[in-house]
């Protein structure tokens, strides 16, 4: 890495932030995710430019012990580290048992690393960190895609009198290839049938239907007069 910075130096490693960010970024707005193009281009710059920084300040780094100013020169791409970790954060949701955001917190933490490369010109290791990091997002989503996952939901029957029977229900259910992890049932003299509810579990792919066949299956059934299907994450 040289000391002394030249504009044809400088206009390099922010190029290839640009391009990095511009190719991570169509990814992320692709997918329809929160940090899209223009905030994935936005760090990558900021960390290329803070590191570019940090070169330029390199030949006033060397002061005396008694000198009133001491450079710690590192402290600038560590700030900008930490401070990507707040943004991150933010990105981060949990909606009841679902966490999402986790991938575009981890992009734009790895964006800044990818910029910190090309402002502190390793140009070759910002190349080949930003085609890893392509790699991961492009090509594991297909990998993903066709990955059995676990999968679970809770279903609630109501039955007819006379209707099936719970035993032949959670057969049913069972034969279809779902495990039944809990099994609850409601039943009164003045009520006109049966309230069955279940949770259950699965493995399904990520673009199979959400609603398991065995739902429909039961809803068919003359003798049931509601099935409710409520997926969990």
């Amino acid at each position: 890495m040289p000391i002394v910075l030249t504009w044809p130096d400088l206009s390099i490693r922010i190029g290839c932030a640009l391009v990095a960010g511009v190719l991570l970024g169509l990814n992320r707005t692709e997918h329809g995710r929160a940090a899209g193009l223009r905030t994935a281009i936005l760090v990558c710059l900021a960390a290329c430019l803070a590191m570019c920084q940090v070169n330029l300040l390199l030949p006033l780094a060397g002061r005396t012990p008694s000198s009133f100013v001491m450079n710690d020169l590192m402290r600038l791409p560590l700030g900008i580290l930490s401070g990507m970790g707040f943004i991150g954060a933010g990105a981060i949701v949990r909606r009841k048992n679902l966490v999402v955001g986790v991938t575009t917190a981890a992009g734009m933490w790895f964006l800044t690393v990818i910029g910190l490369c090309f402002g502190g010109g390793q140009i070759a290791l910002g190349a080949v960190g930003t085609a890893l990091g392509l790699g991961v997002l492009w090509g594991l989503k297909a990998v993903e895609d066709v990955l059995n996952r676990d999968r679970q939901g809770s279903l609630k029957i109501v039955t007819a009198l006379p209707g099936p029977h719970e035993d032949e229900i959670r057969t049913m259910v069972e034969g279809h290839g779902f495990r039944v992890t809990s099994w609850a049932f409601t039943s009164a003299k003045d009520a006109n049938g049966q309230e069955l509810d279940c949770n259950i579990r699965w493995t399904a792919k990520a673009n199979e239907p959400g609603v398991p066949i065995v739902a429909r299956v039961l809803a068919a059934r003359e003798d049931i007069v509601r099935v409710s299907w409520r997926p969990k994450a």
